[in-house]
């Protein structure tokens, strides 16, 4: 990580932070194998510092009780760290150390994921640089794929939703499968490939639905089609098994949203689990765990992708070595006063200083609290 400006402290003193948690309808209903999402639960989060700069970052809950939970795994670690100037490093390593008994996964890595990104926030805006550029990065549109839609329907309404979603602009598009069968799985493929047309790339997503015997079976049919990558087919820690399939496949395996910190991912590439590697900041440790498992995926050759979180996974995807695609949701359109813009196809990082998080509070006051 680069050296901060000249004049500019290499520590911040927490003074509190501000959890506000919100449900935000989707535009498009979500059906995967796991759940049908007609809204989400998103936490915000404002980290005030005795320099006088407020830190911005938000995550996704999962659910409503996942949301509270990571709050008061929040407000105890904020208790922990309070007056102390501290780097992001070395405040992420004491909280680490200090929430071990508990366990640092699930929850817990998420609200210490989110204390990282907000003081990283504030970091950059205290430099008056955007995120990337604090990171020893460049600005740069981004190839972005729709992620907002796309669950398991009918072939007919699938085909429909595609050619709305196409309409942002974006050249590739997530389709998620899992049906009973096989051939309800291609059949949905191939509805939305006729309907979208071939100069648009398509992933597939199972979440994780799958046997290893059947994702063998699907997976080899995949092969047939054009698609860009086969998404957490089987269990996502059944690193072995998920190896075999990659040898097996010519469709490349994509796994990593549910990396907990930088040292599954580490476990993952030396297990050759995967083509190819997508952390959710949330989860791999925020900033400062991201910047560490960039640095292993780019030593091991692997292309990197995001997971949701597009407003600071782009930020990220700006210093990554081996940067692939960043996953684009709309989901916090409804939370920003200068939502992510799609340019000519790309995603447009924000150039403001930070992430670009800033809070439109009159749309939240619109919005259902948790």
């Amino acid at each position: 990580m680069t050296a901060l400006p000249v004049g500019i402290p290499d520590k911040l003193t927490l003074r509190d932070i501000r959890c506000r948690g919100f449900r935000v309808p989707l535009v498009f209903t979500l059906g995967t194998s796991a759940a049908i999402v007609r809204a989400v639960p998103l936490l915000l989060i404002d980290l005030y510092t005795e320099e006088g700069m407020v830190g911005h970052t938000y995550l996704f809950g999962y659910t409503n009780s996942g949301a509270r939970a990571i709050a008061e795994h929040i407000e105890e670690a904020v208790d922990l760290v309070r007056g102390n100037a501290a780097s992001p490093l070395a405040q992420t390593l004491f909280l680490q150390r200090r929430f071990a008994l508990l366990g640092v996964t699930g929850t817990v890595r998420m609200a210490l994921s989110a204390i990282d990104m907000a003081f990283w926030d504030a970091r950059a805006q205290l430099a008056g640089l955007p995120l990337a550029h604090l990171l020893g990065g460049d600005l740069r549109p981004l190839p972005a794929y729709d992620s907002r839609g796309l669950g398991l329907m009918a072939p007919d309404a699938l085909a429909d939703e595609a050619e709305k979603m196409m309409a942002l602009g974006l050249k590739a598009l997530k389709l998620r499968l899992g049906h009973p069968v096989l051939a309800d799985d291609m059949t949905a493929l191939d509805a939305v490939r006729n309907r979208v047309g071939p100069d648009v790339s398509i992933m597939v997503d199972y979440n994780q639905a799958l046997t290893p015997g059947e994702a063998l079976k699907r997976g080899r049919a995949l092969d047939a089609h054009d698609v860009l990558w086969l998404e957490e087919p089987i269990t996502h820690e059944d690193y072995k098994s998920c190896a075999r399939l990659t040898r097996a496949l010519t469709t490349p395996v994509q796994i990593g949203e549910n990396f907990n910190g930088p040292e599954a991912l580490s476990r993952a590439l030396a297990a050759h689990a995967s083509d190819l590697v997508m952390p959710d900041v949330a989860r791999i440790g925020g900033v400062t765990g991201w910047m560490q498992a960039v640095s292993i995926a780019a030593a091991a050759g692997v292309e990197i992708s995001s997971h949701l979180m597009p407003e600071i996974s782009a930020q990220l995807l700006c210093v990554s070595p081996g940067a692939h695609w960043l996953e684009y949701v709309d989901w916090a359109n409804a939370l920003l006063e200068e939502p992510m813009r799609i340019v000519d196809g790309m995603a447009a990082a924000s150039g403001r200083p930070g992430a670009g998080l800033d809070w439109d509070e009159a749309r939240l006051a619109r919005l259902e609290p948790l």
